[in-house]
């Protein structure tokens, strides 16, 4: 309405444009006392010092400047328009608007398409109702004896004149404004109102232009409904599908909390890149990949001293995954096909007695790894894997792992050395310290085999690809090798 009364409100809208500072000043005093997620644990903080700090750092300041009542510091401080101007900070509330409709998309309680229809009207509303106020401002700028030269006070519908338009009832006022807007914006003006003055051509130009822009949006939204194609959709059609499947099997209440957290987790972060980068070729990739992940794969303790080659290997066959706090990765005593490198979060190994009671064995933070003793020594795993923060981990499958291992054989020795070397420092390695000197044995048997196998039939381009990898040509094999 500020902008139809530009230079102070009347009486009969003074107390409604209080009513909503109070609403307003309300909701203020409410956002003290809302919980939110944190961005970066993807925790509920319900700490009210956090809540506070949050929302004094954020919106606060726009908001209580939106509530003041600029009406009465304008007429106090002699109808300033510089102070006027002010009112364009309530503008912020719009974020408000926007963030309601966004909850209700997402909500799959309610129906989709009723939820975008009503977005979509407010928003052709809130810009006529916008257009309507300013349509009247125009008008009200001109003195009393010159309201002929404007688009109201030279209107005449049959036999009614708006001559003297300031004594009309205000709503009336208001409902030929808004007619004016909206015929105006359909660009289906009958001619009965129009434009008087240049001020009212010039602003007609302009929101002539942008209803094009406007109806280009309606047109687009409405399309994308009946398409089925918004990112948002999607998700709602999948979490439902989730929801039917989950109450079919009837799967418990943590277990549906967790698989509802997860797909929310992957429409909010949108960190799913398999689907942009298909189209890139394979080698491109494979830098991308280098370029993002390798710091967090060489830094890793288990290969210390390997080879930039064998660190680029693992690399470009990495996929990064996001889980949510409470998430159980591995459990234990499962076998275990996939490894684990941790780029961000928090995790827990945790060790399960037989009574069902739960040890902590060590915490999992960037630059570690978990699922390798598991995989090396082909043992079940030995602790369970549980997240404690939001974490992004890259995950890389056994198959693909021990395929690079054959490939280059010295740096699986390193690795399984270092594996070793760390068991002092490492309790959990310590305790299997025998199932891996036993699989270092193993390898080195099995390698021998190959050197006097490529030996005995003349290959030597196998025997010096062998030897390059780190095989001793002068071990013989005990009965100690022999399977």
């Amino acid at each position: 309405m500020e902008f139809g009364f530009f230079r102070g409100l009347p009486k009969n809208l003074f107390f409604l444009d209080i009513a909503g500072q109070v609403a307003f000043l309300l909701d203020i005093i409410l956002q003290f006392f809302v919980t939110y997620r944190d961005s970066h644990s993807y925790k509920m903080v319900y700490n009210r010092n956090l809540i506070a700090l949050r929302y004094l750092k954020s919106h606060f300041f726009p908001d209580l400047l939106g509530c003041m009542p600029w009406d009465i510091i304008f007429k106090a401080v002699g109808g300033k328009e510089e102070v006027r101007y002010l009112l364009w900070i309530r503008l912020t509330r719009v974020r408000k608007v926007t963030a309601f409709f966004q909850r209700m998309e997402k909500d799959i309680r309610i129906n989709y398409l009723f939820t975008r229809i009503v977005k979509l009207i407010t928003v052709e509303l809130y810009c006529t109702h916008t257009a309507a106020c300013i349509f009247y401002y125009l008008a009200t700028t001109l003195p009393e004896e010159k309201e002929g030269y404007t688009w109201i006070g030279s209107l005449q519908l049959g036999d009614y004149s708006y001559a003297h338009f300031r004594e009309i009832d205000i709503w009336k006022r208001y409902t030929t404004s808004l007619y004016f807007a909206i015929v105006t914006m359909a660009t289906v003006g009958y001619g009965d109102i129009h434009a008087v003055n240049l001020r009212e051509m010039i602003f007609i130009m302009i929101y002539v232009s942008f209803d094009m822009i406007l109806g280009a949006y309606l047109i687009g939204n409405m399309t994308a409904l009946i398409v089925k194609g918004s990112k948002t959709e999607r998700y709602r059609d999948k979490m439902t599908d989730l929801i039917k499947y989950m109450n079919r099997n009837r799967l418990g209440k943590n277990l549906r909390n967790q698989i509802k957290g997860h797909l929310r987790l992957q429409y909010e972060s949108s960190y799913t890149d398999a689907s942009v980068l298909q189209d890139i070729p394979i080698s491109i990739r494979a830098k991308i990949s280098q370029t993002l992940y390798k710091s967090y794969v060489e830094n890793v303790p288990l290969f210390k001293g390997c080879s930039s080659e064998f660190i680029n290997q693992i690399v470009t066959r990495v996929h990064e995954e996001f889980f949510l706090p409470g998430e159980v990765i591995m459990e234990q005593g499962n076998v275990v096909d996939q490894l684990y490198f941790v780029c961000h979060g928090v995790l827990e190994e945790v060790g399960i007695g037989a009574d069902g009671s739960e040890d902590t064995v060590s915490p999992l933070e960037p630059n570690s790894l978990f699922g390798e003793i598991s995989i090396l020594c082909n043992i079940p795993q030995p602790y369970t894997v549980r997240v404690c923060e939001l974490c992004r981990l890259l995950r890389i499958d056994k198959q693909s792992f021990s395929n690079i291992l054959e490939i280059y054989f010295h740096d699986g020795r390193k690795v399984l050395t270092n594996l070793l070397e760390g068991k002092e420092s490492n309790l959990r390695v310590k305790q299997l310290e025998s199932d891996i000197t036993f699989h270092i044995g193993k390898q080195e048997a099995e390698l021998a085999l190959r050197v006097n196998s490529a030996a005995y039939y003349g290959d030597l381009y196998q025997l010096k690809s062998l030897i390059r990898s780190g095989a001793d040509p002068t071990r013989r094999i005990t009965m100690e090798d022999q399977p």
